[in-house]
């Protein structure tokens, strides 16, 4: 399974706020064996997005975006996802229903508080597509299935802890057969060149080195879809590199 990823925002392109989605989606995709061909960041814009999601949901199984889906002007990610299928915005009864839930609970739980959400509006998604509820928010996000044509495009928001809430809720549609393995080295990296080119001609995987100049060692990463030759591989570059051992928190 292969993967793209959409992050949308002006404020990520200004760097006003760090695009810490499309790292924490990469690694959770990584880790569920799927294969992350593209990342990219686009702006508040209909068409960038719509012209983005088109083209990769074309070209891969997936396509994860994230970005506003609420109220506000700059909120444009849903509409931009349904002009790229070229679908119309209507009103999902599950998101509505749901919608209604959330803010009769913020209600009671802030009598003070105010909120006016235009709930057809909100609760809006492209024509057809499945909603996705928004457990730690208010606006839904949806996933449009792939029809032969083009692949699963998952539409996330983009508050981080929304983001992550949402996806665990998908996060069983997503599975590949690449596997990984790490090792660890305090030997310079224009040193272990030989070595890595050998291990990747000679079993058939992939290899990254990853200096860490903190830690004072290269991180060695084996990637394959098949365990053996990813076993041979590990085994053979530890007998042939001066390994360390190093607890990065995975």
């Amino acid at each position: 399974m292969d993967a793209a990823i959409v992050t949308v925002g002006d404020e990520l392109l200004a760097g006003d706020t760090e695009n810490t989605n499309a790292t924490w989606l990469c690694r959770e995709l990584a880790e569920r064996g799927v294969t992350v061909k593209r990342t990219l960041t686009v702006p508040d814009e209909v068409d960038a997005i719509a012209g983005s999601v088109r083209e990769y949901a074309e070209a891969y199984d997936a396509v994860v975006v994230t970005g506003g889906l609420g109220g506000t002007p700059d909120d444009v990610t849903m509409l931009g996802v349904a002009r790229a299928f070229d679908r119309s915005m209507e009103p999902n009864d599950l998101a509505w229903t749901d919608l209604e839930r959330s803010l009769a609970a913020i209600a009671e739980d802030r009598p003070g508080l105010d909120l006016d959400v235009d709930i057809e509006a909100e609760a809006s998604i492209p024509a057809g597509a499945r909603p996705l509820i928004n457990g730690a928010g208010l606006s839904p996000g949806c996933v449009i299935g792939a029809d032969g044509s083009h692949g699963t495009v998952y539409v996330l928001p983009g508050i981080p802890s929304e983001m992550s809430a949402m996806f665990e809720d998908v996060a069983g549609e997503f599975a590949g057969e690449v596997r990984s393995t790490t090792l660890y080295t305090e030997e310079p990296e224009a040193n272990l060149v030989a070595r890595l080119d050998e291990a990747r001609e000679r079993f058939g995987v992939l290899v990254g080195c990853y200096p860490d100049r903190d830690a004072g060692h290269n991180r060695l990463k084996l990637r394959a879809e098949d365990g053996a030759s990813l076993a041979d591989a590990r085994a053979w570059l530890a007998s042939n590199v001066e390994t360390v051992e190093y607890d990065d928190g995975d």
